[in-house]
């Protein structure tokens, strides 16, 4: 890339990064006024789902009702939205933003271990050692007795870990029956909205549905506000990939971590330990080791590098 390219494409990153990273303050915030966690996710998958499928409509690349693109659409609409979704605003009530930054970085590391077992990226050593790291940070969280504030959270980390892990099923599963010939954001629309008919029975028979009256409150507009960054940081990614190349933009990885802690000290004033901190440089660094050093001649989907809120 040329100077003039390649800054753009930085700032992008950075942008998107940024975006991402306020996330997590939002989940957290969209659960302090007492909405459920079924509430919330349901919101943030209707609200993605209308803007996708109508922006598809729009431009006339509606959903094809196709075995293969409904099976796609199916899988990740429960293991990219129902299952994890739901998990991590449970895990936004009683962990901090950081804390809950760094347990998302698992994702690409879970995906490239996965990945390598099942035959589909080369084992490298390098790369096991930056997971070997990723293991031994998330053990800088739950293992020290005055890492969390409340051993009681140690629970809840390891929910937020096996969230990811449902991402990382998603990821694998995009990468191996992906269809070719259907737009992506019209798919990532179908994934929402597939999500939305599953959770609209379960928030209507739980009693959890969240009516949003207006005027909207601080948690109301923490909802509005996830669901937005969803469709707009999916839309950015996307762009970054064909932009910059799948590489470049794998590391989108560290700012969305290093912004998740950053806009949780400035929003809600937190404080970590020093453990916690130490989690965190152990989590770049594996994330450094992980992410592979040269372009693939195949094009990424924008579901296998990115880290998910």
């Amino acid at each position: 890339m040329n100077i003039q390219r390649n800054s753009r494409a930085w700032l992008l990153l950075g942008f998107m990064g940024i975006l991402w990273g306020l996330s997590f303050s939002l989940a957290k915030m969209s659960t302090e006024g007492g909405a459920h966690p079924l509430g919330i996710n349901y919101w943030c998958c209707l609200v993605g789902a209308a803007v996708l499928i109508s922006g598809s409509m729009i431009v006339r690349r509606p959903l094809p009702l196709r075995r293969d693109v409904l099976i796609v659409c199916t899988v990740c609409g429960v293991l990219g939205s129902v299952i994890p979704g739901t998990a991590y605003f449970y895990a936004a009530s009683r962990l901090s933003p950081g804390v809950l930054s760094i347990t998302i970085a698992t994702v690409p590391l879970m995906t490239f271990l996965a990945a390598a077992i099942l035959g589909v990226e080369r084992v490298s050593t390098t790369r096991l050692l930056g997971v070997f790291l990723g293991i031994l940070s998330i053990g800088l969280l739950i293992g020290p007795s005055t890492s969390l504030p409340d051993r009681s959270a140690v629970p809840w980390v390891l929910l937020a870990v096996g969230s990811a892990l449902c991402y990382t099923a998603e990821n694998l599963f995009v990468a191996m029956r992906m269809p070719t010939d259907v737009n992506v954001y019209t798919l990532v629309g179908g994934m929402f909205l597939v999500a939305t008919i599953i959770m609209t029975p379960l928030v209507i028979i739980t009693g959890t549905f969240e009516p949003l009256p207006w005027p909207w409150g601080r948690s109301d507009w923490a909802i509005l506000g996830m669901a937005a960054i969803t469709v707009s940081a999916y839309g950015m990614f996307l762009y970054l990939v064909i932009y910059a190349g799948p590489v470049f933009a794998s590391q989108t990885a560290y700012v969305v971590t290093l912004s998740g802690v950053l806009w949780g000290i400035m929003i809600f004033d937190d404080e970590h330990s020093l453990w916690v901190w130490l989690s965190l440089g152990v989590m770049m660094l594996a994330l450094a080791l992980v992410t592979p050093r040269k372009d693939n001649s195949q094009p990424a989907t924008p579901l296998e590098h990115v880290n998910k809120p």
